[in-house]
């Protein structure tokens, strides 16, 4: 499909600086089937699920993946993106026509890498130095990865540290947070939990991939970059059982939804999964394992717009994305939410 398709005018006001506070205090746009839009807050969410639905949360952390640092003379910025060993990452790096195969990079706190290889999509493979753990050496010279269009007009601060990551975060390993998840508060999972509305987790570490725009013109030449994920057995039994008793899955955030059709077969059964997905979703995918989705406003001419595209239709999400920006919702990353269930019997 032409990549221009999806593409809408976003006034530069309704991008976000900070999140909503207390969290679930953020707007939610509920589109259910062809119903009119509803404009409610997160913290209305159980009232408007069904007891035995499930929310599938993904439980990964952000780490500390931004680094700045020397070649010699020259300034490199390193955005790490997806782990290849315990001591080696691939990293978006910029002012990379300074650098060179073999060359040292020092970092902020003693902390150094070596560039080992140049990729293809112009990343590259580095290597830390030391025997110190990489988790260790990130949180003494990095800083939070807040997204482009936030870092691009605000300094990165301590409130980040805490803002930016979600209450369901255990597992090391994302560059980027799954938003959606940072609506929810302990007070709204206890009344989720009252209203019978079950949840679940796998992890999926994102990648800094999800902020680059797609520069082809047509989605076919568009290729995403893969990221780690898992489900383990024992929830996957569970989800699928929760279906089986009518149920419906609902994916808080594009992270879980891209996992669990990761690990769905044609029947629409979902299978224990470990390893890398690189899926892209467009108008046309038929979904298998995911019957609602949550999740934030996303950008212009993105990946995660087209696959919000290809769950409610395209001109249903124009419509959702018009009503969002007259209706002035918070858009992006720290933006309000909505809650998005296709089908007339949602």
């Amino acid at each position: 499909m032409r990549v221009d398709l999806f593409d809408f005018e976003l006034p530069p006001e309704r991008i976000a600086l900070r999140p909503a506070r207390p969290r679930d205090s953020a707007r939610l746009l509920v589109a259910d089937g062809e119903a009119p839009f509803a404009d409610r807050t997160v913290r209305e969410l159980p009232a408007l699920l069904r007891a035995g639905d499930v929310l599938v949360f993904n439980d990964t952390r952000v780490i500390p993946a931004q680094l700045e640092g020397m070649r010699g003379a020259a300034k490199i910025g390193a955005t790490l993106h997806k782990r290849i060993d315990l001591r080696r990452w691939q990293a978006f790096v910029r002012n990379a026509k300074r650098l060179h195969e073999g060359d040292t990079i020092a970092f902020a706190s003693g902390v150094s890498a070596v560039a080992e290889h140049r990729h293809a999509d112009g990343s590259w493979t580095v290597a830390f130095a030391g025997d110190e753990p990489v988790e260790v050496l990130l949180e003494r010279a990095g800083r939070m990865p807040l997204p482009p269009y936030i870092a691009g007009k605000r300094a990165t601060d301590e409130a980040d540290k805490a803002d930016y990551q979600t209450m369901f975060a255990e597992k090391d390993g994302a560059v980027a947070a799954p938003t959606a998840s940072l609506h929810f508060t302990p007070e709204l999972i206890a009344a989720l939990d009252r209203a019978g509305i079950r949840r679940e987790t796998l992890t999926l570490h994102v990648g800094a991939g999800t902020f680059l725009p797609v520069k082809a013109e047509d989605t076919v030449d568009h290729a995403m970059h893969a990221e780690w994920g898992e489900i383990d057995p024992a929830t996957a039994d569970r989800l699928n059982a929760a279906r089986a008793a009518g149920g419906r899955i609902v994916a808080v955030g594009t992270t879980s939804l891209r996992l669990l059709e990761s690990a769905a077969d044609e029947h629409g059964k979902i299978h224990a999964f470990a390893g890398d997905t690189a899926i892209f979703i467009t108008p046309g995918y038929r979904f298998k394992a995911v019957d609602g989705l949550m999740t934030n406003f996303h950008l212009p001419r993105s990946t995660l717009f087209m696959l919000v595209s290809a769950l409610m239709g395209l001109e249903r999400m124009q419509a959702v994305y018009a009503h969002a920006i007259s209706g002035e919702y918070r858009f992006y990353s720290y933006g309000d939410s909505s809650l998005l269930l296709p089908g007339a019997n949602s």
